[in-house]
């Protein structure tokens, strides 16, 4: 079951047999893609990481030490060519600086960005945050100067919204990253959230 404002989110526990350490976004991807799935993921690294405040080292899932186990939402991306699920972003863009850049979250960050300062990765919604084509360099400058600290919102040029799945047609295709992995250029997108599809550990 999704989490519930108010509500306490996942459980203390050993760490599940099974597990497959993940160290960076790019091995989540794999592994949220694998199939079969790992029955747990732990989480070493990376924005989905970073989202739900994994710290330590590899140490911690070397013991006997218990472990925070979290129910998680993947995306499920639907692209020219494919389907693929992710756990923390999809991007579709050609350049950061100019044109259409789309970002679907499930994660709060992208690097250093906080892109979706609202999103929950357990929530049952993906954070969609779109910058218009028509969005200047100068204001992209200074809105990537302020994406640390989640000071790029609002903004009139960046609309935002909830969804639970969403579709768009692009004027000219992008090239479309899933946790930071370049997987296709495609014309149209459509996503929608798996909710509690996959279970992680920090």
């Amino acid at each position: 079951m999704t989490i519930r404002k108010g509500e306490d989110w996942g459980a203390i526990g050993p760490l599940p047999s099974g597990t497959e350490i993940c160290e960076d976004d790019e091995s989540l991807f794999a592994a949220v893609n694998r199939d079969p799935r790992a029955a747990c993921i732990g989480l070493l690294a990376g924005d989905l990481a970073r989202t739900v405040s994994a710290s330590g080292g590899l140490d911690r899932f070397s013991g006997s030490d218990e472990v925070v186990i979290l129910p998680l939402d993947l995306g499920l991306a639907h692209f020219d060519g494919g389907s693929r699920r992710f756990a923390s972003h999809a991007v579709a863009r050609r350049s950061w600086w100019r044109g259409r850049v789309l970002v679907v979250a499930n994660a709060q960050f992208i690097g250093n960005w906080d892109v979706a300062p609202r999103s929950h990765p357990n929530d049952g919604f993906l954070d969609v945050v779109d910058v218009a084509a028509s969005m200047g360099i100068r204001q992209r400058q200074a809105a990537r100067r302020r994406l640390p600290l989640a000071g790029h919102l609002p903004h009139p040029s960046i609309s935002t919204r909830r969804a639970r799945e969403a579709e768009w047609v692009f004027e000219h295709p992008l090239d479309l990253w899933l946790d930071g992995v370049k997987v296709a250029r495609t014309s149209s997108l459509r996503v929608e959230c798996l909710a509690d599809s996959q279970t992680i550990c920090i």
